[in-house]
């Protein structure tokens, strides 16, 4: 068993408060994210669960035993950095293999895992190979793989995917997802991309300001934000704030409107607006839009649209998918 417990953990530096004290459950074999925009403190509580760090107060339980003053190499965690932080000068097995040494653990035993690791990370053909030699996307595998073969309760990753372009992103999240439904392993994922969020977890921790916004499932989220914060973090492009009085609410401060839940026609609806930018995307179309009562909106329509720059068009919400906010910027039920 390798659930993750925090609590009333805070973190200061000097006079500086990052985490004022919360709270936090990671099942056992989950694939938890932490996600919130740079210096919300997501970084942090994962140096915190790692042992890399000391909270100022509160305690860390890794499995039912409290770890809060174990040293890292006690806790049963692996970690992966944004830093590939490989040997140059040792090869691929080397590198994978570098802690077990440091373990002293048996030649024999040495070999076994890091056949298992490479199997399973594709990386059988490069055992052999220096860093220097990799792309981006095989020395990320390779930091991976030192992580595979020390068999942790809990794998730690701290946005390990940020240095890759697209096209790689996608293809480690897909064999992230992969690996931890193969190994049934406690994951937790730092990251600010929130469509990694989306895509790799079974439950999402949204930070803001060193606390807890909301955690839950990732359908959860999009479709149940409980503050502005959530609603317009999770979802690309962000959900449309506009005051409530645009869809007759007076018991609401904001109302909030996904992209996709705004029907556009040139004929009539209730709100008239001014295309700024087009983006036709192929499989659907985003368009920008500045509103004559309500400043700038967003709204994304299926399929490819021939709209013209300036061109006045009308916006209709739809009511099922209306969500209302309170002064404080909390849901209102």
């Amino acid at each position: 068993m390798a659930d993750v417990q925090l609590r009333q953990i805070a973190k200061s530096f000097g006079s500086v408060e990052v985490i004022p004290g919360l709270d936090l459950d990671i099942p056992d074999g989950s694939f938890t994210v932490l996600v919130g925009p740079s210096g919300c403190g997501k970084s942090t509580l994962l140096r915190i669960i790692s042992g890399l760090e000391r909270p100022t107060g509160g305690n860390v339980s890794i499995g039912g035993r409290d770890v809060t003053r174990d040293e890292p190499s006690k806790r049963g965690i692996s970690m992966v950095f944004q830093s590939y932080a490989l040997y140059p000068h040792m090869t691929v097995a080397q590198n994978i293999d570098f802690g077990l040494r440091l373990a002293k653990t048996p030649a024999d035993e040495r070999e076994r895992r890091v056949a298992e690791a490479a199997r399973i990370l594709h990386l059988e053909s490069l055992l052999d190979r220096k860093p220097a030699e990799l792309s981006g996307g095989q020395r990320q595998r390779v930091a991976i793989g030192r992580s595979i073969v020390r068999e942790p309760g809990v794998f730690l990753f701290d946005e390990p995917l940020s240095n890759l372009d697209a096209a790689l992103r996608t293809q480690m999240r897909i064999e992230l997802a992969q690996l931890h439904e193969r190994f049934d392993a406690t994951m937790v994922y730092v990251t600010h991309d929130q469509v990694e969020a989306m895509t790799l977890a079974d439950q999402i921790v949204v930070m803001n300001g060193g606390s807890i916004e909301q955690v839950g499932a990732p359908m959860e989220l999009y479709e149940r934000p409980r503050t502005e914060f959530v609603a317009t973090f999770i979802g690309s492009p962000k959900m449309n704030l506009l005051p409530a009085r645009a869809v007759g609410r007076s018991d609401a401060r904001n109302a909030g409107v996904r992209p996709e839940h705004i029907r556009l026609d040139k004929n009539g609806g209730d709100w008239l607006a001014e295309v700024v930018v087009v983006e036709n995307l192929g499989s659907d179309t985003v368009v920008y839009l500045e509103s004559e009562d309500f400043g700038p909106l967003t709204v994304r329509v299926a399929g490819h649209q021939s709209l013209a720059s300036r061109a006045r068009v009308w916006l209709t919400p739809e009511p099922e998918h209306v969500h209302l906010f309170d002064a404080d910027g909390v849901r209102l039920p």
